[in-house]
C-alpha cells in the first residue's frame, strides 16, 4: 500500500549567500518567517534551532520554504543535472499574475513573458542562485 501523503509540508533550497538569498526572496515574496536563528542566540537557542543550518525557514499557504546556506561559493544551479528542474509558486488568478510581473519589473528582476500553458499562465524567473522559479495562475 502507497504512502498517503496529502501535501507537501516544505520545501528548502540550498543557497550560497544566505543574505543576498534572503533579499531577493523578501523582496519577491514577503512570506513571513517561521524559525530563524538570531545572530546573537545563546547556545541553548542555537541547539534548538539545528535544522536551520544557519538558513531561514519562512511559512505562507502552501507550507514552509526554506533557504539553506551551504553551497559552495561558485556552485550553480542547473535544472539540466538530477535533482530540482524548478520551482512553481500559485497565485489566485490571472490579474494576480500580471501584477507579480510588475513586482519583478519593478524589483529589477529579469522574467520572461507570461506563458500560455494551455488551463494556466507560467511567468519564469531565476533566484540568485540561478534556482529556476515560476508563478502559475489560471488561464484568463
Amino acid at each position: 500500500m502507497p504512502i498517503a501523503a496529502t501535501d507537501f509540508h516544505h520545501v528548502r533550497l540550498t543557497v550560497r549567500d544566505i543574505e543576498k538569498s534572503r533579499k531577493f526572496y523578501d523582496a519577491v515574496f514577503g512570506f513571513e518567517v517561521a524559525y530563524e536563528l538570531p545572530p546573537d542566540a545563546d547556545s541553548e537557542t542555537r541547539e534548538k534551532l539545528w535544522f536551520l543550518f544557519g538558513g531561514v525557514l519562512y511559512k505562507f499557504g502552501g507550507g514552509l520554504f526554506g533557504l539553506r546556506p551551504v553551497a559552495q561559493g561558485d556552485d550553480r544551479f542547473d535544472e539540466n543535472t538530477t535533482g530540482l528542474d524548478h520551482l512553481s509558486f500559485a497565485v489566485d488568478s490571472y490579474a494576480d499574475l500580471e501584477s507579480a510581473a510588475s513586482v519583478l519589473d519593478d524589483l529589477g528582476i529579469a522574467h520572461e513573458p507570461i506563458k500560455d500553458a494551455g488551463p494556466i499562465r507560467l511567468l519564469e524567473f531565476r533566484d540568485p542562485d540561478n534556482i529556476a522559479l515560476e508563478i502559475t495562475s489560471p488561464a484568463p
